[in-house]
């Protein structure tokens, strides 16, 4: 019996257990936003608080666990058929999880610059239509390590805007924007060489329904519009923050 829960639970189904748009999905994004306020409301606490140093390093760690374990179940589950095709860590969602248990651990400016769009321009399309969760619903493992390295990224970037007053500039999306053209070159290259392998999305759609799915297939095609969607994000991340400069000058300038 309990070898059979385990295979269960560390496995994936053959059928459809999760659906876009029902309390399994929403729960999540509701549960992660709730603590960003929490965060918001006691940031002055936090911020004096003498163990706020240690909370950075549970989010931190709590990161790389949350990465970790899913390489970890492939190696421990070989029915799940690991291989590089679909399980190399390429992509935005692991590097941010990675970049920003550092940028926590270090208080570090230039992680959180790439973090920041990366998680708001690309990551967020994995909050609204989480395509690997279609076979592993709320009784998979698989559902909760997804969940948990997602949120956990937009809390940790959160968090230190709240409490350690990071933010970013112009100079950041540039940087962060470098950083992804240099993760596409090299999903690129790899997707050329595996047979099969999407890294990043940009071989061909997804089979399960996703944001993705009104690209062309065509490469060429597919990679501008991608560009273009892109670079539209990381101007809406940052605008926020250039009315906000905006309004600073007005008021500096009626004083």
């Amino acid at each position: 019996m309990m070898k059979e829960f385990f295979v269960y639970f560390f496995g994936a189904g053959s059928e459809v257990e999760f659906s876009l748009f029902t309390p399994a999905h929403f729960a999540p994004v509701v549960l992660m936003l709730f603590v960003i306020w929490l965060i918001y409301r006691m940031r002055g606490k936090i911020r004096l608080s003498k163990h706020e140093e240690n909370l950075r390093m549970f989010l931190a760690f709590a990161l790389i666990i949350s990465d970790m374990s899913y390489y970890w179940r492939l190696v421990g589950a070989p029915w799940l058929q690991p291989g590089p095709v679909e399980n190399l860590p390429i992509g935005v969602c692991t590097w941010s999880v990675i970049f920003c248990s550092y940028m926590l651990v270090g208080k570090k400016q230039f992680l959180f610059d790439i973090c920041y769009f990366w998680l708001l321009s690309g990551s967020l399309f994995a909050l609204i239509t989480p395509t690997p969760l279609t076979y592993t619903g709320i009784t998979r493992f698989r559902y909760y390590q997804f969940w948990l390295e997602h949120t956990l990224g937009y809390i940790s970037i959160f968090y230190m805007i709240f409490v350690h007053g990071m933010r970013p500039t112009v100079r950041s999306a540039i940087r962060s924007y470098a950083a992804l053209v240099i993760m596409a070159v090299i999903a690129y290259c790899v997707n050329s060489m595996i047979p099969g392998a999407n890294y990043l999305y940009m071989a061909r759609p997804e089979a399960a329904p996703s944001v993705l799915d009104i690209l062309p297939p065509n490469f060429a095609l597919r990679l501008i519009i991608m560009a273009a969607a892109i670079s539209a994000m990381y101007v809406l991340a940052y605008l926020p923050w250039y009315f906000k400069d905006r309004r600073a000058v007005k008021a500096a300038r009626t004083m």
